[in-house]
């Protein structure tokens, strides 16, 4: 153990500049058995610090290398497991419990007690030491001594001390000089013994020798006495002199001190008075400004301007501690909040006047525009008006409440001044859209119903013009015959050659473009006056995401719910954009009612309108939401798109019920239902308006509802017919959906498509065998009975056998039917079929022709028994394959 703690003390507590006073091998307890050792150190230099080193042997060679180190001051405890019994366990407490296992109880002891004499000399702390043997503690403590070991000799702790550098050298020389010194140590130390007596008596010679020296020595130390005296006493006398210069300077400096005093406190005062005067004397043109500037004349107002913002400095500046105490400044102060107040009171005179001047001026120029679908330019009133934004700005900073005043009369002036503007623009769009008195003359040959409509629409908008279009050809379904449809289509033309189709679509196009040049006169009124609203009252315009959308419109039940914003004005506003939206929806209060109204008016003259109005009103829309999606103009449409949905809705919806509530005549045929055939009108008319539209999914729906009703409806009228086969009621009228599905190709239909072809497939075939029947009768009556022997077990070549199906039974039924009974059959089977059909849809060739195929299905399978049942009979029919084509064809030709 000794070599062990010679090897850590060179190799690496001396480059540290350590002393290892104690060594302990240990392994971690409960652990694999890894030895390593505990140090017990104290540094060489002053102040001394006590250390508790980990030292472990290096996996990679026979070397230590150190591995952790804890300062003595952090041990707090020491645990010795059992103070009775022997036991190489124990515990040393730092920032936590570290367990250990020594190799031997001795040297567990002897380290403890290492660290419980190292805790006495050098720590002010005391180290808990529990479980440990008294007598292990007090044998470091000899008797009679006291209890501290502070003031005994280091070298009581220590148990080894190194040579230092030169006495190594002195004892190799010593020992070259006694060659015997390793062989012989006693004589030796004899030999070192004897020459230190040596030297003890050279030295007590030589000090018995200087005895003369130091008595002269002493002597010389009298006379210096005296002269320091003499010094002391001629430096008292220098002193005194030197008292009084002291008081003189004392009395200088103070004197200096209050001349620096006084000129500081001069500079301060002259810097504070330079603060004052510079920041707060407002120029006597700027006073002049504020007083008399002209407010008419971009010069006058540019100084007024420039004079306010000056104001506004002075008022603004923050004064230092103390300042707001001085009787001028409180002057001047007051000088300023009355020059701020005078101001104020001429700005808010001087713009209301503007509000009211500007208003006038422009209520002039109505009249140039009631004739016309435009509206005002308000472009010049706004350009004047932002002359004024920066005095408007400091109004907002400086006195509120005229602020807020004249917002407030800006919003009550023009909210009356558009609201005149907005109604005559509405009222002309009213007239252009139902005609004027000019154009009264087209509801001279109206039916009845459109003349109703006509005057219901009048007394709703107190128009004096009339209604040029017809109604939509859905409030006109009455399920009818043809003939009556025709008839009645017929009594709806008028103005020449044109056709009712050709007066609806000339209505409904004009309509569409009266609705674009409203919403397109609008949205730029709209944007102008909400960004002059910014710019004027400087309120910021922040983008938002709350604002309604098109996709935001949800359904429920076919009505769209959905509103982002009311049309009333917010109670609080939170925000300058909420405040700018609280005076568009103010000033622009009478747009949403107007736009409703128009769009009832529309929705009066047709409701084939509304599809015109979602398309147009959902552009504009996504148009608005793009430049600003919580702008008034984005809000206001989003709310009347929700009205147009529903108008658009409700028009589904009737389409759906007055095809629940059809009724037939049950004294003509039935034809190509009416509303098969409006369903086509609204379905062209809608492929043609919603053509690259963003409202395509509403549509979509629509169509989904409408075709689904279509076929409940003619299932029930085909059910109900009793002039026209139900067969034939389901062949034309899915003939003619198919034919029109095929026709404009609409995508989310293709189902319905293959659902009405297979419809009008099977109802052809059913209605061909329904209507044949069974031409040949009695032929038919005996290939039967054969069929049903054969059935029985029979076999078919020995049926001729049987008494009533013999040769001559079968000849006898043949004659019966001769070629001009089966061509007479067929004529009045044609006749039979041209009564059921329809013109419009044109199937009799497809009928007929599936009768032929049908009749001579049935002509092949009498023979094809004939030559199983009775082979090399030789009997035949009495006409072939060949003249029942020939009497197809010329039956089809004589009608």
């Amino acid at each position: 153990m000794t070599a062990i703690k010679h090897a850590l003390q060179r190799d690496i507590f001396t480059p540290n500049d350590e002393r290892l006073l104690s060594i302990v091998n240990v392994c971690k307890a409960g652990k694999k058995k890894r030895n390593c050792f505990l140090c017990a150190t104290v540094t060489t230099e002053r102040p001394v610090q006590v250390n508790v080193v980990k030292v472990k042997k290096s996996d990679k060679g026979d070397f230590y290398k150190r591995q952790t180190a804890w300062a003595l001051r952090d041990l707090a405890v020491v645990d010795a497991k059992d103070a009775v019994k022997e036991n190489p366990e124990f515990d040393l407490h730092f920032d936590k419990v570290y367990k250990w296992v020594a190799s031997s109880t001795v040297e567990k002891n002897t380290f403890i007690s290492c660290i419980w004499k190292l805790n006495q000399r050098y720590l002010r702390k005391k180290i808990d030491f529990i479980n440990v043997s008294s007598q292990l503690l007090e044998e470091s403590v000899p008797s009679g001594e006291n209890q501290s070991v502070a003031g005994g000799d280091e070298e009581a702790v220590d148990e080894y001390q190194e040579l230092n550098a030169r006495e190594e050298q002195d004892i190799e020389i010593m020992m070259e000089g006694c060659e015997y010194a390793i062989s012989n140590a006693e004589a030796f130390a004899e030999k070192l013994s004897r020459e230190l007596q040596v030297l003890d008596g050279a030295n007590i010679q030589s000090i018995m020798a200087s005895e003369k020296q130091v008595n002269i020595l002493m002597k010389l130390l009298d006379e210096a006495l005296k002269e320091v005296d003499q010094i002391e006493l001629k430096l008292s006398s220098y002193e005194e002199m030197l008292q009084s210069v002291k008081e003189q300077m004392d009395q200088i400096s103070e004197s200096n001190h209050l001349i620096h005093l006084s000129n500081t406190n001069n500079v301060k005062l002259l810097s504070e008075i330079e603060f004052l005067v510079n920041h707060m004397d407002l120029a006597k043109g700027h006073i002049k400004a504020l007083q008399e500037g002209d407010l008419t004349s971009s010069r006058g107002i540019e100084a007024c301007t420039n004079a306010a913002d000056a104001l506004l400095q002075c008022m603004n500046v923050a004064l230092r501690p103390g300042h707001d105490m001085l009787h001028a400044v409180k002057q001047q102060q007051q000088r300023f909040s009355d020059l701020r107040e005078q101001f104020a009171r001429r700005l808010a005179s001087h713009l209301n006047s503007v509000f009211v001047q500007q208003g006038h001026d422009q209520s002039s120029t109505l009249a140039q525009h009631s004739a016309e679908l435009t509206l005002p330019n308000h472009h010049p009133f706004h350009r004047d008006l932002l002359r004024y934004a920066k005095l408007m700005e400091w109004l907002k900073n400086t006195d509120y409440g005229k602020y807020e005043g004249l917002t407030k009369n800006y919003m009550d002036y023009l909210s009356r001044l558009y609201e005149r503007e907005i109604k005559d623009f509405f009222e002309v769009a009213k007239i252009k859209m139902t005609g004027t008195t000019r154009e009264g003359k087209k509801f001279a040959t109206l039916p009845r119903k459109e003349s109703a409509v006509k005057q219901e629409t009048e007394s709703l908008h107190g128009s004096s013009g009339k209604l040029t279009g017809s109604t939509s050809s859905l409030n006109k379904l009455s399920v009818q015959s043809s003939g009556n449809r025709r008839s009645q289509s017929s009594s709806l033309l008028d103005m020449g050659n044109m056709s009712a189709s050709d007066l609806d679509v000339a209505d409904r196009t004009k309509f569409d473009k009266i609705f674009e040049q409203v919403l397109s006169e609008l949205e730029p009124l709209c944007l102008a006056e909400q960004d002059f609203i910014s710019k004027f009252f400087k309120l910021q315009q922040h983008q938002s995401t709350s604002a309604t959308t098109t996709n935001e419109v949800e359904e429920m039940d076919g009505v769209a719910l959905s509103r982002s914003y009311t049309s009333g004005v917010p109670q609080t506003v939170s925000s300058e954009k909420d405040m700018i939206r609280q005076m568009m929806t103010k000033i622009f209060r009478c747009i949403e009612p107007e736009l409703n109204n128009l769009i009832a008016l529309g929705d009066k003259i047709d409701s084939f309108n509304s599809l015109y109005m979602l398309v147009k009103m959902s552009h504009h829309v996504w148009t608005a939401q793009n430049v600003d999606p919580a702008s008034f103009l984005s809000t206001t449409l989003g709310n009347v798109l929700v009205t147009v949905k529903r108008n658009f809705d409700k028009c589904i919806s009737n389409q759906m019920k007055q095809m629940d509530e059809v009724k037939i005549s049950k004294k003509s045929k039935v034809g190509i239902l009416p509303f098969v055939a409006e369903f086509e009108e609204f379905a062209a008319l809608a492929e043609s308006i919603f053509k690259n539209a963003e409202r395509r999914g509403d549509l979509d729906k629509a169509y989904i509802k409408l075709i689904r009703a279509v076929f409940v409806s003619v299932e029930k009228v085909a059910n109900e017919s009793q002039k026209t086969p139900r067969d034939v009621v389901m062949m034309e009228n899915f003939h003619h959906i198919f034919a029109t599905l095929s026709r404009l190709k609409i995508s989310c239909l293709e189902a319905e498509k293959k659902e009405a072809k297979q419809k009008y497939t099977d109802h052809l075939q059913s209605y061909v065998i329904y209507s044949l029947g069974q031409p040949l009768e009695k032929l038919n009556h005996f290939f039967e009975g054969v069929e049903a022997r054969v059935a029985q077990g029979i076999r078919e070549e020995e049926v001729s056998y049987q008494l009533a199906f013999n040769k001559q039974e079968l000849r006898k039924v043949i004659k019966e039917y001769p070629g001009k009974e089966v061509k007479k059959g067929l004529d009045n089977l044609y006749k039979k079929v041209d009564k059921h059909l329809c013109e419009e849809e044109n199937l009799l060739q497809v009928v007929w022709h599936s009768m032929q195929d049908e009749f001579i299905r049935q002509y092949k399978h009498f023979e094809g028994l004939i030559a199983r049942c009775y082979p090399g009979s030789g009997i035949t029919m009495e006409f072939t394959i060949q003249d029942i084509l020939d009497y197809c064809s010329s039956i089809a030709q004589s009608h």
